[in-house]
């Protein structure tokens, strides 16, 4: 193989290594999105395996650190096999065996095209490989020996054709002369085709003389015009014959036909036609074809008779697009003369595109901005012309584009925002199609999956949440589950709950609520009181596990429910200590209705439980007064008369309307009189009703035994539960239902400070000197049983403590006294 200089091509210099001529072309433009990025090189045929064609990295600008993380590769093609990428490198390397005429024929240009592909972000570059021709094929002919007769009458300038000799060969190192050897008779005439082939023309120079020599032997030689020049032999062997006078004449010199590739089988191409002037069994004509290819002659048959070429196989345009014929037309004397055919194939639209996917980048995520290449795709079509021209498309309506990129390829394209919550998936339908007439498609569907990102935040089913929650409620009660929902997918949809911090009342809320951080469940951490607060807010926040992660707030109203917990609190009269009230004076000369006195009491609650009505439990007279049911006003119901005891006793429950109801009560100490001089002595009296002192005398014996009975009975129980107790501790300030329920239904009544029960009341009053002279006490257990016995705001039995008279005689160790009323 010669070698070159180095010469220039596009501006890269071109230079041979070894014997191996590798020409660089580099041509880099900037790729982005729909734009290209291209590099040339040109390379002769018959390299050797592992030869280096260039450097793809840095020919395309891409940074070598990148290359094992951007997966740089050949994309597969069709030759594809014959050149390998060092991915870490860049390096372009040939693979395997390179054989012009083998890949390209006889094309004048020879191009191989790849697409070179790097991801991370996904980047096609178009490379293309010329291979250059070398003189590896010499000249050969068809026929090896070609025997020719040749009539002796034949006159000089005869014309004799030879055929012509091939090589694979492209450009000078093709076939470029032929050479006859030295003889006295024939010269060569070298023609060149319409195709651009070289045939030999054998030219009679001087009469032949059959007496003298009956056959001749020439070489003729083909060559081409590489260094060093190849060529190719065939060996000519000439009969001279006896004189025919007339040789064959054509009626054209070229025949030129054309047909559709469609055609049948045994579809009449053309005929050729030629008369002979003489007569008789000189002028009877045969046809055959002279040194026709072997593709040719398994395509086309020529009638010997009447010059008919029919069809015999059928024809591919994509395969070959014109056929060339040498027809010989050959008398029964010897003679003979040669027409060329010509027969040109029209191309239909036969072909429908090709669809093939060259990449793919899936899935896609979702917040890809509009451009982004997604596939490169290419579209071939072997037809010609308008039959070859395509055009691609997606049907339906999506976010996508199709986008010619570089001759057949397209590159997949995001046209407007994807949203995976919407749509999480798409099936393209790629439909690719030519201008032929009828016009062919083909479709391709491709599956193309949206990955998620974390662009929703967490939402509430509510805009806003209104709990209600009655007070008193238990430390560590449920209140509510609030839920949000996340349409982002794994981490991205986790919620996360949490109170955001704030305070009630100068606590933190947290010391109030919580919430569980996975469910969102609302706990109370105390109990809650209508009358300290009667609602409150919550900000509760919802977040995800993405990144960044995205939150969202709810705002949860908590509202206290009212429960009938207070008891009236009686605000006029005071009670003093004793649980009386002061005396007050009425005129005896006061008519029915007159205004006594008035009870004011006030509910803590709220509602239907701070509704208070008065009523009147127990009076020394009960006709004597009556009380408004909701005012509180103490009137006379008639007019005082002598008979009437002139200090009157009236105790007055005051209760609410709550369920089950609350009540107080307060006792009013009345005095008739005229002025404070009369009504003082009334005052400072005793209590005393000589009238009914016999009766009072049975009542005491018998209050008596019934206070001994409960108190040998309470006592009894006392030590009962002190010894259960010390099996079992039991909890401070407990309430001991069977202690209570020992009591019987005669001491679960009231009338101090406490909610009665019953119609019904009693008192019991000790007297001082009781503890340690008549009774013995069993001493509870401080902090147990005691607390259960004394405490009277919730067990509804009166204190005795406050039941101790001042003016009780000392002399009277016990003294009870009973005042039954009923409501």
């Amino acid at each position: 193989m010669q070698t070159k200089k180095p010469r220039k091509w596009m501006g890269i210099k071109e230079s041979w290594s070894g014997k191996r001529q590798v020409q660089l072309s580099f041509l880099v433009c900037l790729f982005c999105r729909a734009l290209s990025e291209d590099a040339g090189y040109s390379i002769p045929e018959e390299m050797e395996k592992g030869s280096l064609v260039g450097n793809l990295a840095k020919d395309l600008g891409l940074n070598k650190k990148d290359l094992v993380n951007r997966k740089l590769r050949i994309l597969s093609a069709a030759n594809a096999q014959l050149f390998t990428v060092n991915g870490e490198r860049g390096d372009f390397y040939v693979r395997d065996r390179i054989d012009r005429e083998e890949i390209c024929g006889k094309l004048p240009r020879c191009v191989l095209n790849f697409e070179i592909v790097v991801e991370n972000p996904l980047n096609v570059f178009h490379v293309g490989v010329a291979i250059e021709d070398i003189n590896d094929n010499a000249p050969w002919f068809l026929k090896d020996n070609i025997k020719l007769e040749i009539s002796e009458s034949s006159l000089p300038g005869a014309i004799f054709a030879l055929g012509n000799a091939e090589d694979p060969d492209v450009g000078i190192n093709s076939l470029q002369n032929y050479q006859l050897s030295p003889n006295q008779y024939f010269a060569l005439d070298v023609k060149e085709s319409p195709d651009r082939n070289k045939y030999a023309m054998l030219v009679l120079s001087k009469p032949l003389d059959r007496e003298t020599e009956h056959s001749l032997h020439l070489t003729l030689t083909g060559l081409d015009g590489g260094e060093p020049i190849k060529t190719g032999t065939a060996h000519i062997w000439i009969n001279v014959t006896d004189s025919n006078d007339n040789p064959p004449v054509f009626t054209q010199e070229v025949y030129k036909a054309t047909i559709k590739e469609s055609a049948p089988k045994g579809y009449s191409v053309i005929q050729v036609k030629a008369s002979d002037r003489d007569e008789g069994s000189n002028a009877k004509i045969s046809y055959s074809f002279s040194n026709i290819p072997a593709k040719t002659g398994q395509k086309f048959s020529l009638d010997a008779e009447n010059g008919v070429i029919t069809l015999k196989e059928s024809l591919d345009f994509e395969e070959s697009t014109s056929y060339m014929m040498l027809v010989e037309a050959k008398d029964s004397g010897g003679l003979l003369t040669h027409s060329k055919v010509e027969v040109l194939v029209l191309d239909e639209n036969d072909n429908a595109p090709e669809v093939e996917l060259m990449s793919i980048f899936n899935p896609i995520p979702e917040d890809s901005p509009p451009g982004t290449v997604i596939a490169l795709i290419k579209v071939e079509d072997r037809d010609e012309g308008d039959n070859g021209k395509t055009a691609c498309s997606i049907q339906g309506d999506t976010p996508f584009q199709m986008l010619l990129s570089n001759n057949n390829y397209y590159k997949l394209l995001t046209e407007g925002t994807l949203d995976r919550e919407k749509t999480p998936h798409y099936n393209l339908t790629i439909t690719a199609t030519d201008k032929g007439t009828p016009p062919l498609s083909t479709h391709k569907t491709i599956s193309l999956q949206i990955s998620d990102i974390n662009d929703n935040s967490p939402a509430f089913e509510e805009s806003s949440y209104n709990l209600f929650v009655p007070e008193n409620n238990p430390s560590g009660a449920s209140l509510y589950t609030v839920r949000a929902a996340d349409p982002d997918l794994d981490r991205n949809s986790r919620i996360t709950y949490s109170i955001l911090t704030s305070n009630i009342e100068d606590l933190p809320l947290s010391s109030y609520v919580s919430i569980n951080s996975e469910t969102g469940t609302i706990y109370a951490q105390r109990s809650f009181d209508y009358e300290q607060f009667r609602e409150f807010r919550i900000q509760v926040k919802a977040q995800d596990g993405g990144s960044p992660p995205l939150s969202s707030n709810v705002t949860v109203w908590v509202f206290v429910l009212d429960q009938n917990d207070n008891s009236p609190r009686i605000l006029y009269p005071l009670p003093r200590d004793d649980d009386s009230a002061l005396f007050e004076m009425v005129p005896r000369s006061s008519e029915s209705g007159y205004l006594v006195t008035k009870v004011v009491a006030v509910d803590a609650d709220s509602g239907h439980n701070a509704w208070i009505s008065y009523r009147q439990l127990q009076a020394t007279d009960p006709a004597l007064f009556t009380i408004g049911l909701h005012t509180g006003e103490v009137r006379t119901a008639r007019a005082f008369v002598e008979t009437d005891a002139v200090k009157q006793k009236l105790t007055i429950l005051v209760k609410d309307n709550g369920s089950p109801p609350l009540s107080a009560t307060v006792t009013l100490n009345l005095v008739f009189a005229e002025n404070f001089q009369e009504a003082l002595p009334e005052m400072s009296k005793p209590p005393n009703d000589s009238a009914s002192q016999s009766d009072m005398n049975t009542i005491l014996v018998t209050a008596i035994i019934l206070v001994s009975c409960l108190f040998l009975f309470t006592a009894l129980t006392v030590l009962i539960l002190k010894c259960r107790r010390q099996r079992s501790p039991a909890m401070l300030g407990s309430y001991n239902p069977e202690l209570y329920a020992s009591l019987g239904h005669k001491f679960s009544c009231n009338y101090n400070q406490g909610t009665l029960a019953l119609p019904c009341s009693y008192e019991v009053c000790l007297a001082s000197q009781s503890g340690h002279k008549e009774f013995a006490f069993l001493k509870p257990n401080p902090g147990a049983v005691t607390d259960s016995l004394i405490t009277t705001e919730d067990s509804g039995i009166g204190n005795e403590s406050e039941c101790l008279g001042e003016d009780l005689s000392s002399s009277t160790s016990i003294q009870v006294r009973l005042i039954q009323g009923c409501l």
